[in-house]
C-alpha cells in the first residue's frame, strides 16, 4: 500500500473517542473486550468448524468462512485500539497507523460483495436445485470470493490514497474513535469536493449494485417458494435463507444510514454509534445469526466437541 506524502506536518492524530466520561471508561472497556472476544471466538471458531467437518464443505459455508475471516480483519483493525483508549486513555494514533486502520476498516466493502455472492448461491439452491452442483462449482465459488476481495482491496486503496493526499492543517483531532473517512475529511484544509464525490459514488455503487443482486435473487427465490406445493419444502427453503436475510438487513441498514446521507445532515455522535454497530457489533452477530438456527452447524459443533472431549479423555 503506497501512501502519497501529505504536504502538512501532521505526524499523528488524536482520537476524541466515544466519551470523555471517566466513570464510563472501565465499564466500556469491559463491554468492548467481551464483544471483541466473542467476535474472535465466534468467527474463528466458525472457520475452524467449516474446515474440520466435511459436511460443511459446500458453497454456502465456503462463503460463510470467508465472511467470518473478513469480520475478524476489520473488527481487529478497530476494536484493540478502542480498548486501549478506554484502559489507558491513550488516544494518539500515528499518521501511518491511521492510514492502515482506515485501509483494513474499509474491508467492510468485501463483506457486501460476499453477502451478494451468498444470495446468488441461495438463488441457485432454491430456484435451480437440479443444476446447483453444476452452477456453484468450486471454480465459480473461488472466482466470486476472489472478486469480492479484489473489489474491497481496490476500494480501500482508493479511499486511503484520496484521503491522505489531503493537507490536514485545521486540526489533528479526529472527532471519532477510529480513523474513518468523514471525520478526517472534516479536518482537511484542502478542497474535499472530489473526495466527497468519490466516497458517495463508491458507497452508492457498493450498496445499490450488491443490493440489486440480493433483491433480484430473493425475488426469484420467493416466486419459487410460492410455486412449491409442499409446505415442508417451503419451510425448508425459507429456513435456508432466513439467516442470510437477517445478516443482510442488519448490515445494509447500518451502512445506508452511515454513508448515504448528505454531509450537511451528518451528526458525528450519531455516526459514532452507527460505526460501533458495523465495526464491532455486526462482526459479533454474524456467527451467532448463522449458527443459532442452523442444524448443520450445531451438528458439526457437537461432532467436533465430541472428538475433542474423547482426545482429552485419552490424554488424561
Amino acid at each position: 500500500m503506497i501512501l502519497m506524502k501529505n504536504v502538512s506536518e501532521v505526524t499523528e492524530f488524536i482520537l476524541v473517542g466515544l466519551t470523555d466520561a471517566l466513570e464510563l471508561q472501565i465499564p466500556l472497556f469491559i463491554i468492548f473486550t467481551i464483544i471483541y472476544l466473542i467476535t474472535l471466538v465466534g468467527n474463528l471458531g466458525m472457520v475452524l468448524l467449516i474446515l474440520l467437518d466435511v459436511r460443511l464443505h459446500t458453497p454456502m459455508y465456503f462463503f460463510l468462512s470467508n465472511l467470518s475471516m473478513v469480520d475478524c480483519i476489520y473488527a481487529s483493525a478497530v476494536a484493540p485500539k478502542v480498548m486501549v483508549e478506554f484502559l489507558t486513555g491513550d488516544k494518539i494514533i500515528s499518521y501511518n497507523a491511521c492510514a492502515a486502520q482506515m485501509f483494513f476498516a474499509a474491508f467492510v466493502t468485501i463483506e457486501s460483495f460476499l453477502l451478494a455472492s451468498m444470495a446468488f448461491d441461495r438463488h441457485a439452491a432454491v430456484c435451480k436445485p437440479l443444476h446447483y452442483t453444476t452452477t456453484m462449482t468450486r471454480t465459480t465459488c473461488v472466482l466470486l470470493a476472489a472478486g469480492s476481495y479484489v473489489c474491497g482491496i481496490l476500494q480501500s486503496c482508493v479511499h486511503v490514497a484520496f484521503t491522505f493526499h489531503l493537507s490536514f492543517c485545521h486540526s489533528n483531532v479526529i472527532n471519532h474513535f477510529f480513523c474513518d473517512i468523514p471525520p478526517l475529511l472534516a479536518l482537511s484544509c484542502s478542497d474535499i469536493y472530489t473526495n466527497e464525490i468519490v466516497l458517495f459514488a463508491l458507497a452508492a455503487f457498493d450498496t445499490f449494485f450488491t443490493l440489486l443482486i440480493i433483491l433480484n435473487s430473493y425475488l426469484f427465490i420467493f416466486i419459487a417458494i410460492l410455486r412449491m406445493h409442499s409446505a415442508e419444502g417451503q419451510k425448508k427453503a425459507v429456513s435456508t435463507c432466513a439467516s442470510h436475510l437477517t445478516a443482510v438487513s442488519i448490515f445494509y441498514g447500518t451502512l445506508t444510514f452511515m454513508y448515504l446521507q448528505p454531509s450537511s445532515s451528518h451528526s458525528m455522535d450519531t455516526d459514532k454509534m452507527a460505526s460501533v454497530f458495523y465495526t464491532m457489533v455486526i462482526p459479533m452477530l454474524n456467527p451467532l445469526v448463522y449458527s443459532l438456527r442452523n442444524k448443520e452447524v450445531k451438528s458439526a459443533f457437537k461432532k467436533v466437541a465430541g472428538k475433542v472431549k474423547s482426545s482429552l479423555d485419552l490424554l488424561c
